[in-house]
């Protein structure tokens, strides 16, 4: 491999086309999936500075901290990159539920027989 980016120790995220990358974020306590969001450089540099996750909301086209009206922040643990930088992991400590429907993971319900069905 000679792709600094794959092998190197340089923070050098891989962006798509709207400048976002996935994140993915996990109860470092219990490893429990809670959320998949998106960040801009700008929602990183928030992160990494506050060791708070932040995210770039695509519906509301703005930077938004993860309970900033809640109270339910994700306090970073641990953040690691995938080994193309184009996904990132949160490892957090979740101050209550993750979703903003009051459920404690966005995954709340599983897939079967091709209908939904609530899992906690």
């Amino acid at each position: 491999m000679s792709d600094a980016r794959e092998t190197g120790t340089t923070l050098d995220p891989k962006y798509d086309a709207a400048g976002l990358v996935t994140a993915v974020a996990t109860d470092a306590a219990t490893g429990a999936l809670l959320m998949v969001a998106h960040m801009n450089a700008e929602a990183l540099e928030a992160t990494l500075t506050t060791g708070e996750a932040h995210f770039w909301s695509r519906s509301r086209a703005r930077l938004w901290k993860k309970g900033e009206t809640s109270g339910h922040i994700l306090r970073v643990i641990e953040m690691r990159v995938d080994c193309d930088q184009d996904a990132i992991w949160l490892r957090v400590d979740p101050a209550g539920p993750a979703c903003h429907t009051g459920a404690a993971t966005c995954f709340y319900r599983r897939i079967e027989d091709g209908r939904l069905v609530r899992a906690e």
